[in-house]
C-alpha cells in the first residue's frame, strides 16, 4: 500500500511542479516558493504515512520504510515535473505548459537534465533536498507515533486480559506464614513414636 501511495504521490507531485506556472505569481513567489514545496512535501508524507499505517500498524520497521517511500515520492515527483517542463521547452513550447505537453517524448527528452539537478552542489540544490528531507522526516514521525500508540494499546489490552491471582484465604487469627512442613518418613515408621 505504501508503494502504491508513493507512486501516486510522485505522479501528483510531478503534475503540481509541471503546472506551478499556472498559479498566480503571488503564490509562486511567496517566500521564494519554499512554503509551497514544503507544503507539497508534507501532503505527500501524510498520504504515504496514512496508507502504510493502515496495513501493519504495529510493525517497528514500518516508519523507516515510510520515510524512504515519502522521500522517494518527492524526488520522483520533482524529476517527473522538471523532465516534462524541460522536454516541452526543448521542443519549442513555452511555459506555462498545458495537458498536451504531458507526453512520453517530453518526459524522456528532459529526463537527463532533470537528473542533473541532484549532481549540482548542495549550495544550489538545498531547497530540493530540504523538501525531500521534510517529507521523509514527517512520514517517519507520523508513523512512529502511530506504531508506538498501537503497541502500547496492545500491551495494555494484554495486561487487562490477564486474570489477577486471587489471594489465599486465611481464617481469622491464622498466622500470615504457613507452618513449616515436616519431612515425611517412610510408610513403615510411625509418625509419632510412643515413648517407651
Amino acid at each position: 500500500m505504501g508503494l502504491v501511495a508513493a507512486l501516486v504521490c510522485a505522479a501528483g507531485m510531478g503534475m503540481a511542479i509541471a503546472f506551478q506556472r499556472s498559479l498566480p505569481i503571488e503564490v509562486r513567489t511567496f517566500g521564494n516558493g519554499y512554503p509551497l514545496s514544503i507544503a507539497l512535501s508534507l501532503v505527500v508524507a501524510l498520504i504515504v504515512a496514512l496508507a502504510m499505517g493502515m496495513a501493519r500498524p504495529r510493525s517497528v520497521v514500518l516508519p523507516a520504510v515510510a520515510a524512504l517511500y515519502a522521500g522517494g515520492a518527492v524526488a520522483g515527483g520533482q524529476i517527473i515535473g522538471k523532465a516534462i517542463i524541460w522536454g516541452a521547452l526543448t521542443r519549442g513550447r513555452g511555459t506555462p505548459i498545458d495537458l498536451a505537453d504531458i507526453t512520453l517524448d517530453n518526459f524522456f527528452g528532459g529526463f537527463f537534465p532533470a537528473l542533473s539537478i541532484y549532481s549540482s552542489p548542495l549550495a544550489q540544490t538545498w531547497p530540493i533536498w530540504l523538501s525531500i528531507g521534510v517529507a521523509a522526516l514527517a512520514a517517519l514521525l507520523l508513523l512512529t507515533l502511530r506504531v508506538v500508540s498501537r503497541i502500547r494499546r496492545a500491551q495494555r489490552a494484554e495486561v487487562a486480559t490477564e486474570e489477577p491471582e486471587e489471594p489465599e484465604y486465611r481464617a481469622p487469627f491464622e498466622p500470615a506464614q504457613s507452618p513449616a512442613k515436616q519431612p515425611a518418613g517412610d510408610l513403615f515408621t510411625p509418625r509419632k513414636p510412643a515413648g517407651d
